[in-house]
């Protein structure tokens, strides 16, 4: 059974309480589908603020769907179920080809990231046309070579700010990508975790030197797959402060909640 946003049952708080894990604050939620140019139905969600404006849109690109990644991956589930009511901002997430999820399946076979091309230029496209303001790209892993790829050529370059990386392995993407990016002059923040699997923050600070604009942030203690709510608040806290004119505030995002909020299902 595909699952929907409706089923979500918000209840009043009574005060304010913790945002945990699982806490789903209230927006604007819709099952969506992005058409490739290649044919492909791509399955997905977007999550709006409830009211007032959106002031900066996320597109992100899930980590590699052959080793779990997929629409639902932590962190951007927690930025679809916070963002929207802490920040204003707008989150579409959606499963790359051949990719499931409790959303559904999208059409197609995963192509190694040479297919998935025409995935991000559908998902930029859908936002587009959605008139979402202020567009960024965040990767995370197999995500950010997407976005490095594909993010800095047309005709997805002229369509989107900038993008943040989370864990970017450089596996696919070269250096012929990196010199792109610094030929767009469009904005790139880097989140290295200090333990990750692929590519640690030194190593990162010099492949990405590449590109004059890039912003390289080592981030002590975390790993490749941003575990625990320390790191996941961090990466949050991070996107709204490069996405948003306001940002996270001083303090970051808050971390508590007085109003009606859900509880996702596990």
């Amino acid at each position: 059974m595909t699952f929907h946003p409706s089923s979500y049952e918000f209840t009043p708080s009574g005060g304010p309480v913790p945002i945990r894990a699982s806490t789903v604050l209230p927006a604007r939620r819709e099952n969506v589908e992005l058409q490739t140019d290649d044919g492909h139905t791509l399955v997905g969600e977007l999550a709006l603020p409830e009211s007032g404006p959106v002031h900066a849109t996320l597109i992100t690109l899930h980590p590699l769907p052959t080793h779990g990644g997929f629409m639902d991956s932590h962190v951007y589930r927690k930025a679809s179920y916070r963002l929207p009511a802490l920040a204003g901002v707008a989150v579409l997430r959606f499963n790359t080809r051949g990719t499931a999820s409790p959303r559904g399946t999208s059409t197609g076979a995963f192509e190694e990231g040479i297919g998935e091309r025409y995935d991000v230029e559908a998902a930029v496209r859908f936002a587009v046309e959605r008139g979402l303001p202020n567009r960024w790209l965040v990767g995370w892993s197999f995500g950010t070579e997407l976005a490095l790829m594909y993010g800095a050529v047309e005709p997805v370059a002229s369509q989107v700010e900038g993008a943040v990386l989370l864990s970017p392995p450089l596996h696919r993407a070269t250096d012929k990508h990196l010199q792109q990016w610094a030929e767009s002059g469009k904005p790139l923040t880097v989140l290295v975790p200090e333990h990750d699997d692929f590519l640690q923050p030194a190593a990162a600070a010099a492949r990405f030197s590449l590109v004059p604009q890039a912003r390289v942030v080592g981030v002590d203690g975390a790993k490749h797959l941003w575990v625990g709510e320390k790191y996941a608040a961090r990466v949050l806290n991070e996107i709204v402060d490069d996405v948003t004119g306001a940002g996270s505030g001083p303090a970051g995002l808050p971390t508590e909640w007085d109003g009606p909020s859900a509880t996702a299902p596990a």
